[in-house]
């Protein structure tokens, strides 16, 4: 099954799932395999939590190592550059023209969103509708909430 979808990183996104990646190799793994061990000791594998457990967890951490491996080959590292347009990899600050609220984003790939740190993936409502724009541009957002408008007030 080839994945056609293209999966955009910044680079300290990379360096993240990379470090990651490490983690789960050099210590994760390591542990896992150590409590697999330990729980096969126990003796009857048919009704032993612990090897159960420990064979779910394995199957979680070789399942993540696989997911980032794929995701570190197929991705795309997109410089922050200081441009007059919006685009993934730049921070962007937002007025919302209804409220007069401002809010500032730093628009990402999917695989680094992450909302609570104003991250905001480059295929969310918001980020579509301003792409490409510049600053003093409005946008109109179709979000699941409805629409509203925003101002570019500046690009970074």
């Amino acid at each position: 099954m080839m994945n056609t979808k293209e999966i955009y990183l910044t680079k300290s996104g990379f360096e993240d799932l990379k470090k990651e990646l490490e983690y789960l190799k050099l210590e994760k793994r390591p542990e896992v395999i150590e409590a697999l061990k330990e729980a096969r000791s126990l003796g009857d594998l048919s009704e032993n939590a612990e090897y159960d457990s420990a064979r779910n967890e394995q199957a979680m951490v070789e399942g993540k190592i696989q997911e980032i491996e794929a995701t570190l080959e197929q991705a795309i590292i997109v410089e922050t550059v200081k441009t007059d347009k919006v685009a993934i990899g730049n921070s962007v600050k937002l007025e919302y023209l209804e409220d007069g609220d401002v809010d500032v984003y730093s628009i990402v790939g999917n695989k680094e969103a992450d909302p609570f740190k104003n991250k905001i993936s480059n295929e969310s409502p918001i980020a579509k509708a301003i792409t490409g724009l510049s600053v003093g541009d409005v946008a109109t957002v179709d979000s699941q909430n409805g629409k509203y408008n925003v101002k570019v007030i500046e690009i970074f």
